[in-house]
Protein backbone atom coordinates (compact mmCIF):
# COMPACT_ATOMS: atom_id res chain seq x y z
CA UNK A 1 0.00 0.00 0.00
CA UNK A 2 1.06 3.62 -0.49
CA UNK A 3 1.25 5.51 2.78
CA UNK A 4 -0.61 8.80 2.94
CA UNK A 5 -0.12 10.84 6.09
CA UNK A 6 -3.74 10.86 7.15
CA UNK A 7 -4.44 11.23 10.87
CA UNK A 8 -4.25 7.98 12.83
CA UNK A 9 -2.79 4.53 12.26
CA UNK A 10 -2.49 2.79 8.89
CA UNK A 11 -3.69 -0.82 8.56
CA UNK A 12 -0.71 -2.87 7.38
CA UNK A 13 -0.33 -6.41 6.10
CA UNK A 14 1.52 -8.70 8.51
CA UNK A 15 5.14 -9.11 7.36
CA UNK A 16 6.50 -10.60 10.59
CA UNK A 17 9.61 -12.67 10.00
CA UNK A 18 9.58 -12.18 6.21
CA UNK A 19 12.27 -9.50 5.72
CA UNK A 20 15.86 -9.44 6.94
CA UNK A 21 18.43 -6.67 7.07
CA UNK A 22 21.65 -8.32 5.94
CA UNK A 23 24.13 -5.47 5.56
CA UNK A 24 24.67 -1.98 6.98
CA UNK A 25 27.09 0.75 6.04
CA UNK A 26 27.94 4.40 6.55
CA UNK A 27 30.26 7.09 5.37
CA UNK A 28 32.27 9.27 7.69
CA UNK A 29 29.97 11.63 9.63
CA UNK A 30 31.16 15.19 10.13
CA UNK A 31 30.40 18.86 10.35
CA UNK A 32 30.69 20.92 7.15
CA UNK A 33 33.17 19.02 4.99
CA UNK A 34 32.72 20.06 1.38
CA UNK A 35 32.27 16.39 0.43
CA UNK A 36 29.73 15.72 -2.27
CA UNK A 37 26.47 13.99 -1.45
CA UNK A 38 27.24 11.57 -4.29
CA UNK A 39 30.59 10.51 -2.79
CA UNK A 40 29.21 10.08 0.72
CA UNK A 41 26.25 8.07 -0.51
CA UNK A 42 28.36 5.62 -2.49
CA UNK A 43 30.80 5.25 0.40
CA UNK A 44 27.85 4.10 2.56
CA UNK A 45 26.58 1.76 -0.17
CA UNK A 46 30.02 0.20 -0.67
CA UNK A 47 30.26 -0.35 3.09
CA UNK A 48 26.79 -1.95 3.30
CA UNK A 49 27.35 -4.27 0.33
CA UNK A 50 30.73 -5.38 1.65
CA UNK A 51 29.12 -6.06 5.03
CA UNK A 52 26.50 -8.26 3.35
CA UNK A 53 29.03 -9.98 1.09
CA UNK A 54 27.19 -8.74 -2.00
CA UNK A 55 28.16 -6.85 -5.14
CA UNK A 56 26.40 -3.98 -6.93
CA UNK A 57 25.48 -6.41 -9.73
CA UNK A 58 23.31 -8.33 -7.26
CA UNK A 59 21.23 -5.28 -6.29
CA UNK A 60 17.87 -5.16 -8.07
CA UNK A 61 16.03 -2.77 -5.78
CA UNK A 62 16.75 0.74 -4.58
CA UNK A 63 14.90 2.85 -1.99
CA UNK A 64 15.56 6.49 -1.22
CA UNK A 65 13.75 9.54 0.06
CA UNK A 66 11.49 11.01 -2.56
CA UNK A 67 11.12 14.07 -0.30
CA UNK A 68 14.78 15.11 -0.31
CA UNK A 69 16.61 16.86 -3.15
CA UNK A 70 19.77 15.31 -4.57
CA UNK A 71 19.25 11.75 -3.32
CA UNK A 72 20.45 8.68 -5.18
CA UNK A 73 18.53 7.53 -8.26
CA UNK A 74 18.57 4.31 -10.26
CA UNK A 75 20.29 6.18 -13.09
CA UNK A 76 23.11 7.45 -10.88
CA UNK A 77 23.48 4.02 -9.26
CA UNK A 78 23.83 2.30 -12.64
CA UNK A 79 26.22 4.96 -13.94
CA UNK A 80 28.46 4.80 -10.88
CA UNK A 81 28.92 1.03 -11.05
CA UNK A 82 28.62 0.63 -14.83
CA UNK A 83 25.51 -1.54 -14.56
CA UNK A 84 22.69 -2.32 -16.98
CA UNK A 85 20.33 -4.59 -15.00
CA UNK A 86 16.73 -3.69 -14.27
CA UNK A 87 16.35 -2.10 -10.84
CA UNK A 88 13.07 -1.58 -8.99
CA UNK A 89 12.95 1.80 -7.28
CA UNK A 90 10.86 3.50 -4.62
CA UNK A 91 10.88 6.99 -3.14
CA UNK A 92 9.26 5.60 0.02
CA UNK A 93 12.59 4.88 1.66
CA UNK A 94 15.53 6.85 2.94
CA UNK A 95 15.26 8.30 6.42
CA UNK A 96 12.65 9.99 8.66
CA UNK A 97 9.68 7.66 9.31
CA UNK A 98 10.54 5.74 6.14
CA UNK A 99 13.74 4.33 7.63
CA UNK A 100 11.23 2.36 9.74
CA UNK A 101 8.72 1.47 7.04
CA UNK A 102 11.09 0.76 4.13
CA UNK A 103 11.00 -2.95 5.01
CA UNK A 104 7.22 -2.99 4.44
CA UNK A 105 7.53 -1.63 0.92
CA UNK A 106 10.55 -3.86 0.24
CA UNK A 107 8.50 -6.92 1.18
CA UNK A 108 5.76 -5.90 -1.25
CA UNK A 109 8.34 -5.63 -4.04
CA UNK A 110 9.85 -9.00 -3.16
CA UNK A 111 6.44 -10.68 -2.95
CA UNK A 112 5.55 -9.30 -6.39
CA UNK A 113 8.80 -10.59 -7.89
CA UNK A 114 10.01 -7.06 -8.64
CA UNK A 115 13.22 -7.22 -6.56
CA UNK A 116 15.13 -9.56 -4.28
CA UNK A 117 18.10 -7.53 -2.93
CA UNK A 118 17.03 -4.02 -1.97
CA UNK A 119 19.19 -1.13 -0.79
CA UNK A 120 17.74 1.63 1.37
CA UNK A 121 19.99 4.69 1.40
CA UNK A 122 20.02 8.29 2.57
CA UNK A 123 22.64 11.02 2.72
CA UNK A 124 22.77 14.66 3.68
CA UNK A 125 25.19 17.51 3.06
CA UNK A 126 23.21 20.04 5.07
CA UNK A 127 26.23 21.05 7.15
CA UNK A 128 28.08 22.07 4.02
CA UNK A 129 24.94 23.73 2.65
CA UNK A 130 24.57 25.76 5.85
CA UNK A 131 28.22 26.78 5.73
CA UNK A 132 27.69 28.00 2.17
CA UNK A 133 24.36 29.63 3.10
CA UNK A 134 22.55 27.78 0.32
CA UNK A 135 20.10 25.49 2.10
CA UNK A 136 19.52 23.38 5.18
CA UNK A 137 16.65 21.83 7.09
CA UNK A 138 14.47 24.98 7.23
CA UNK A 139 14.40 25.33 3.43
CA UNK A 140 11.44 23.00 2.80
CA UNK A 141 9.40 24.73 5.48
CA UNK A 142 10.09 28.16 4.03
CA UNK A 143 8.96 26.94 0.61
CA UNK A 144 5.67 25.43 1.85
CA UNK A 145 2.88 27.81 0.86
CA UNK A 146 0.62 27.45 3.89
CA UNK A 147 3.51 27.80 6.31
CA UNK A 148 4.88 30.78 4.44
CA UNK A 149 1.56 32.61 4.77
CA UNK A 150 0.23 31.39 8.11
CA UNK A 151 3.32 30.79 10.26
CA UNK A 152 6.50 32.31 8.87
CA UNK A 153 5.04 35.84 8.77
CA UNK A 154 4.58 35.62 12.54
CA UNK A 155 8.13 34.40 13.18
CA UNK A 156 7.02 30.80 13.71
CA UNK A 157 10.11 29.26 12.06
CA UNK A 158 12.58 27.52 12.07
CA UNK A 159 12.40 24.17 13.83
CA UNK A 160 13.83 25.24 17.23
CA UNK A 161 10.96 27.74 17.49
CA UNK A 162 8.38 25.01 16.86
CA UNK A 163 9.77 22.68 19.45
CA UNK A 164 10.44 25.33 22.07
CA UNK A 165 6.67 25.90 21.99
CA UNK A 166 6.08 22.16 22.20
CA UNK A 167 8.46 21.86 25.17
CA UNK A 168 6.78 24.73 26.99
CA UNK A 169 3.40 23.08 26.51
CA UNK A 170 4.73 19.75 27.83
CA UNK A 171 6.21 21.56 30.84
CA UNK A 172 2.86 23.21 31.60
CA UNK A 173 0.77 20.06 31.14
CA UNK A 174 2.98 17.55 32.93
CA UNK A 175 5.45 19.41 35.11
CA UNK A 176 8.42 18.45 32.96
CA UNK A 177 11.65 20.18 34.03
CA UNK A 178 14.76 21.42 32.18
CA UNK A 179 17.04 18.95 33.94
CA UNK A 180 14.90 16.11 32.56
CA UNK A 181 15.51 17.28 29.00
CA UNK A 182 19.13 17.63 30.09
CA UNK A 183 19.24 13.96 31.10
CA UNK A 184 18.55 13.03 27.47
CA UNK A 185 21.19 15.43 26.13
CA UNK A 186 23.82 14.22 28.60
CA UNK A 187 23.06 10.55 27.96
CA UNK A 188 23.29 11.10 24.20
CA UNK A 189 26.63 12.85 24.55
CA UNK A 190 28.02 10.13 26.79
CA UNK A 191 27.12 7.55 24.15
CA UNK A 192 28.71 9.67 21.41
CA UNK A 193 31.87 9.93 23.48
CA UNK A 194 32.13 6.14 23.33
CA UNK A 195 31.36 5.84 19.62
CA UNK A 196 34.23 6.21 17.11
CA UNK A 197 31.91 7.39 14.33
CA UNK A 198 30.13 10.13 16.29
CA UNK A 199 30.58 13.78 15.37
CA UNK A 200 30.63 14.77 19.08
CA UNK A 201 32.89 11.95 20.30
CA UNK A 202 35.44 14.40 21.74
CA UNK A 203 32.98 16.87 23.31
CA UNK A 204 32.11 16.08 26.92
CA UNK A 205 28.87 17.22 28.57
CA UNK A 206 27.68 17.05 32.16
CA UNK A 207 24.27 17.97 33.53
CA UNK A 208 25.90 20.94 35.29
CA UNK A 209 27.31 22.07 31.92
CA UNK A 210 23.88 21.76 30.38
CA UNK A 211 22.09 23.70 33.12
CA UNK A 212 24.75 26.44 33.12
CA UNK A 213 23.98 27.29 29.49
CA UNK A 214 21.34 29.96 29.05
CA UNK A 215 18.32 28.91 26.93
CA UNK A 216 18.40 30.49 23.49
CA UNK A 217 14.71 29.87 22.76
CA UNK A 218 13.05 29.28 26.11
CA UNK A 219 13.17 26.56 27.37
CA UNK A 220 15.57 24.99 24.83
CA UNK A 221 19.33 25.13 25.22
CA UNK A 222 21.85 24.46 22.48
CA UNK A 223 22.29 20.83 23.57
CA UNK A 224 18.54 20.25 23.26
CA UNK A 225 18.93 20.63 19.48
CA UNK A 226 20.29 18.13 16.97
CA UNK A 227 23.45 18.51 14.95
CA UNK A 228 23.61 19.59 11.33
CA UNK A 229 25.84 17.05 9.58
CA UNK A 230 27.37 15.69 6.42
CA UNK A 231 27.20 11.92 5.90
CA UNK A 232 25.29 8.96 4.52
CA UNK A 233 24.02 5.54 5.60
CA UNK A 234 22.65 2.47 3.82
CA UNK A 235 21.20 -0.92 4.67
CA UNK A 236 20.45 -4.00 2.56
CA UNK A 237 17.23 -6.02 2.77
CA UNK A 238 16.26 -9.39 1.37
CA UNK A 239 13.81 -12.18 2.15
CA UNK A 240 14.44 -13.73 5.56
CA UNK A 241 14.64 -17.26 4.12
CA UNK A 242 17.47 -16.15 1.82
CA UNK A 243 19.38 -14.24 4.48
CA UNK A 244 20.99 -17.26 6.11
CA UNK A 245 23.13 -17.78 2.98
CA UNK A 246 24.75 -14.34 3.17
CA UNK A 247 27.91 -13.19 4.92
CA UNK A 248 26.55 -11.21 7.86
CA UNK A 249 24.32 -12.37 10.67
CA UNK A 250 20.81 -11.22 9.63
CA UNK A 251 18.45 -9.10 11.69
CA UNK A 252 14.79 -10.01 11.23
CA UNK A 253 11.97 -7.49 10.87
CA UNK A 254 9.24 -8.47 13.32
CA UNK A 255 6.86 -5.53 13.10
CA UNK A 256 6.21 -2.32 11.20
CA UNK A 257 3.71 0.42 12.02
CA UNK A 258 2.84 3.75 10.45
CA UNK A 259 0.69 6.69 11.52
CA UNK A 260 -0.08 10.21 10.34
CA UNK A 261 -0.05 13.30 12.52
CA UNK A 262 -3.20 15.32 13.04
CA UNK A 263 -1.67 18.65 12.08
CA UNK A 264 0.45 17.55 9.13
CA UNK A 265 3.34 19.93 8.67
CA UNK A 266 1.52 22.87 10.27
CA UNK A 267 2.61 22.74 13.89
CA UNK A 268 0.47 25.70 14.88
CA UNK A 269 -2.66 23.67 14.03
CA UNK A 270 -1.90 20.69 16.29
CA UNK A 271 -4.77 20.19 18.78
CA UNK A 272 -2.63 17.94 20.99
CA UNK A 273 0.55 19.98 21.02
CA UNK A 274 2.49 17.74 23.39
CA UNK A 275 2.09 14.46 21.50
CA UNK A 276 3.57 12.80 18.42
CA UNK A 277 2.20 10.36 15.80
CA UNK A 278 4.27 7.63 17.43
CA UNK A 279 1.07 6.97 19.36
CA UNK A 280 -0.48 5.86 16.07
CA UNK A 281 2.45 3.90 14.62
CA UNK A 282 3.63 1.95 17.67
CA UNK A 283 0.59 -0.19 18.62
CA UNK A 284 0.37 -1.84 15.19
CA UNK A 285 4.09 -2.56 15.07
CA UNK A 286 4.09 -4.20 18.49
CA UNK A 287 0.93 -6.16 17.68
CA UNK A 288 2.46 -7.44 14.44
CA UNK A 289 5.57 -8.52 16.36
CA UNK A 290 3.59 -10.10 19.20
CA UNK A 291 5.61 -8.02 21.63
CA UNK A 292 5.24 -5.05 23.97
CA UNK A 293 7.54 -2.20 25.00
CA UNK A 294 8.52 -4.26 28.06
CA UNK A 295 10.22 -6.76 25.72
CA UNK A 296 12.51 -4.16 24.12
CA UNK A 297 16.22 -4.30 24.92
CA UNK A 298 17.34 -1.20 23.04
CA UNK A 299 15.44 1.79 21.65
CA UNK A 300 16.47 4.40 19.09
CA UNK A 301 14.22 7.29 18.12
CA UNK A 302 14.40 10.18 15.70
CA UNK A 303 15.59 12.92 18.06
CA UNK A 304 15.78 16.37 16.43
CA UNK A 305 15.19 17.86 19.89
CA UNK A 306 15.27 16.43 23.39
CA UNK A 307 11.56 17.17 23.78
CA UNK A 308 10.77 15.02 20.71
CA UNK A 309 12.80 12.17 22.20
CA UNK A 310 10.96 12.59 25.50
CA UNK A 311 7.51 12.51 23.85
CA UNK A 312 8.51 9.55 21.67
CA UNK A 313 9.36 7.49 24.75
CA UNK A 314 5.84 8.18 26.05
CA UNK A 315 3.99 7.79 22.79
CA UNK A 316 5.77 4.55 21.88
CA UNK A 317 4.44 3.15 25.16
CA UNK A 318 7.51 2.93 27.38
CA UNK A 319 5.86 4.96 30.13
CA UNK A 320 2.46 6.63 30.65
CA UNK A 321 1.81 9.95 28.93
CA UNK A 322 3.30 12.83 30.88
CA UNK A 323 5.68 10.67 32.93
CA UNK A 324 8.69 10.57 30.61
CA UNK A 325 10.40 13.44 32.43
CA UNK A 326 10.70 11.35 35.57
CA UNK A 327 11.31 8.19 33.53
CA UNK A 328 14.51 9.52 31.89
CA UNK A 329 16.16 11.01 34.98
CA UNK A 330 19.66 9.95 36.00
CA UNK A 331 21.32 7.21 33.97
CA UNK A 332 18.19 5.27 33.11
CA UNK A 333 18.83 5.65 29.35
CA UNK A 334 22.45 4.50 29.51
CA UNK A 335 23.49 1.66 27.21
CA UNK A 336 24.98 -0.26 30.16
CA UNK A 337 21.85 -0.05 32.31
CA UNK A 338 19.59 -2.63 30.71
CA UNK A 339 16.08 -3.82 31.47
CA UNK A 340 17.32 -6.07 34.26
CA UNK A 341 18.42 -2.94 36.12
CA UNK A 342 15.27 -0.95 35.35
CA UNK A 343 16.80 0.96 32.45
CA UNK A 344 16.00 1.53 28.80
CA UNK A 345 19.16 1.68 26.64
CA UNK A 346 18.42 4.61 24.35
CA UNK A 347 20.17 5.92 21.23
CA UNK A 348 23.39 4.12 22.16
CA UNK A 349 25.29 5.80 19.31
CA UNK A 350 24.33 9.30 20.49
CA UNK A 351 21.39 9.90 18.15
CA UNK A 352 20.93 13.01 16.06
CA UNK A 353 21.76 15.06 19.14
CA UNK A 354 25.38 13.85 19.28
CA UNK A 355 26.13 11.13 16.69
CA UNK A 356 25.04 12.54 13.34
CA UNK A 357 22.04 14.23 11.75
CA UNK A 358 21.29 11.51 9.20
CA UNK A 359 17.54 11.82 9.80
CA UNK A 360 17.20 8.45 11.52
CA UNK A 361 18.70 5.97 9.05
CA UNK A 362 21.85 5.95 11.19
CA UNK A 363 19.63 4.78 14.08
CA UNK A 364 18.64 1.66 12.12
CA UNK A 365 22.30 0.97 11.27
CA UNK A 366 23.15 1.25 14.98
CA UNK A 367 20.35 -1.09 16.06
CA UNK A 368 21.37 -3.74 13.53
CA UNK A 369 24.88 -3.66 14.96
CA UNK A 370 23.45 -3.88 18.48
CA UNK A 371 21.46 -7.00 17.61
CA UNK A 372 24.55 -8.56 16.02
CA UNK A 373 26.63 -7.82 19.13
CA UNK A 374 29.00 -5.57 17.15
CA UNK A 375 28.21 -2.11 18.54
CA UNK A 376 30.67 0.32 20.11
CA UNK A 377 28.39 0.82 23.14
CA UNK A 378 27.07 -2.71 23.19
CA UNK A 379 23.86 -3.37 25.11
CA UNK A 380 24.29 -6.71 26.89
CA UNK A 381 22.26 -9.59 25.40
CA UNK A 382 20.29 -7.33 23.05
CA UNK A 383 17.64 -9.43 21.31
CA UNK A 384 14.79 -6.98 20.51
CA UNK A 385 15.32 -3.46 19.16
CA UNK A 386 12.90 -0.70 18.14
CA UNK A 387 13.38 2.34 15.94
CA UNK A 388 10.85 5.16 16.18
CA UNK A 389 11.00 7.28 13.02
CA UNK A 390 9.42 10.71 12.77
CA UNK A 391 9.06 13.54 10.27
CA UNK A 392 6.51 15.79 11.96
CA UNK A 393 3.87 14.83 9.42
CA UNK A 394 4.04 11.13 10.32
CA UNK A 395 5.81 8.41 12.31
CA UNK A 396 6.98 4.86 11.63
CA UNK A 397 7.86 2.12 14.10
CA UNK A 398 10.22 -0.73 13.28
CA UNK A 399 10.61 -3.77 15.56
CA UNK A 400 13.60 -6.04 14.91
CA UNK A 401 15.01 -9.17 16.54
CA UNK A 402 18.32 -10.94 16.61
CA UNK A 403 18.38 -13.99 14.33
Amino acid sequence: MAFVAEPGPARLEDIRGKVAIVGVGESEHSAASGRSLHDMTFAAIDDALADAGLTPEQVDGLMFSGQSVGQLTVESFRAHYGLKQDIWESGKGGAFSFAATAAYHAHAAMAAGEASVILNVHGTDWASQNAADVGGPATAHLAEEMKANAEVVFGFIPQPVYFAHVARRHFELYGTMPDQLGAIAVNSRRHANGHPGAVMRDKLLTLDDYLARKPFIEPLRLEDCCLISDGACAYVMTAADRARDLAARPVIVEGVGYGGAIEGIHFAMEPDFAATPHRFSAPGAFAMAGLSPADVDVLAVYDPFTIVALMAIEDLGFCPKGEAGRFVEGDRLAFDRGRARGGLPFNPHGGMLSHSYLLGINHVVELVRQLRGEAANQVADAEIAVYGGFSGVDAGTLVMRRA
